[in-house]
């Protein structure tokens, strides 16, 4: 499956092997920067109502590594993030092996948030024991890149990372990250939640990618079932799957099969297919469904890249961000 990551994760691991020979950094632990700002909340209305979610890949990777320009960029997406209620993010680390201290990156977590307004944010990664990997598995050097920010209180997010991954120095080298998922439970107003899913999933074009996908998504659909099984559910974030793809000998044929099965297993529904997007092969999605008590609909789904430009016009990620909008009321 080809997309950026598999480039880029070589070429970290390349990097962080350099790194750790030479011993760059300290042993401090990380902090998470980009503490929320100090703001009156209002008061939750509604029902109905209206809620906005962005969801965007922010190529947060170190410098040279990273598809982008994180060093001049995140400082610049993240003002922009505030036109959205719920903002959703992936390759945004906060939580990265000590050897990384050393490095810009280090700023990168706080550079993105530094700007934004949202009062209720979700904290740092809490090491690879805490969501049940074992560092001496394989490499982990940093964390699962998800990030929620809101305008609606939600609980800490649980993070769940996928049982297998595939490459270190090879294939998309998933395995220096604990990708996978987070859910949080939002409140709408009194009484009102939804579960917010927020994912980054397996990359990489081989046949082992492609089978770890097919478990991934079978992962993911189970834990939606048994954990938010009855509510409501919002869920965005970077799939990699292709799903436009026509051609049997593609590597990535299977992807339309496999985001098939996962909406009929959750009872999701895909925005972009529902509102008859433009670009329905896209891999950054979203999808919702209704639930204990709240009925979810779909108003708008859109990539507004032109609202994520530098001075140039040039893209501020290797990722368009994907904008949302729902509608909201009391079943």
């Amino acid at each position: 499956m080809s997309n950026s990551w598999g480039r880029r994760g070589s070429l970290l691991a390349a990097a962080l092997s350099v790194i750790a020979l030479v011993g760059v950094g300290c042993t401090n632990p990380p902090g998470t920067g980009g503490a929320p700002p100090t703001t009156t909340i209002v008061p939750l209305a509604g029902p109905p109502g209206e809620f906005s979610v962005l969801s965007y890949n922010v190529a947060g990777l170190p410098q040279g590594i990273s598809g982008s320009d994180p060093e001049t960029n995140l400082a610049l997406i993240s003002p922009r993030l505030n036109d959205y209620d719920v903002v959703l993010t992936q390759e945004d680390f906060d939580w990265w092996q000590p050897l990384l201290d050393g490095l810009p990156f280090a700023n990168h977590h706080r550079w993105l948030r530094g700007s934004a307004d949202h009062p209720y944010r979700s904290g740092q990664h809490p090491g690879p024991y805490a969501v049940g990997l074992d560092p001496t598995s394989r490499p982990l050097f940093v964390g699962d890149g998800l990030g929620m920010m809101a305008r609606y209180p939600f609980t800490e997010p649980e993070r769940v990372p996928w049982a297998s991954c595939y490459g270190v120095l090879d294939g998309a080298s998933d395995c220096l990250a604990m990708k996978g998922f987070s859910v949080a439970t939002m409140t709408l107003a009194d009484g009102y939640v939804v579960d917010v899913y927020d994912l980054h999933a397996e990359a990489g074009g081989t046949e082992t990618d492609q089978a770890l996908q097919v478990d991934d998504y079978a992962q993911l659909a189970a834990f939606i079932k048994a954990h938010s099984a009855g509510r409501a559910v919002v869920l965005a974030g970077d799939t990699n799957l292709h799903t436009d793809v026509t051609d049997p000998a593609d590597t990535d044929f299977a992807d339309a099969a496999i985001w098939a099965g996962f909406l009929a297993e959750t009872g999701l529904t895909d925005v972009c297919a529902e509102l008859s997007c433009a670009e329905p092969g896209n891999i950054d999605k979203a999808a919702y469904r209704d639930g204990g008590g709240v009925d979810l609909s779909a108003l708008s789904h859109d990539y507004p890249t032109e609202d994520f430009l530098d001075s140039a016009g040039t893209d501020l990620s290797d990722h368009p961000p994907l904008a949302v909008r729902f509608a909201w009321d009391g079943a």
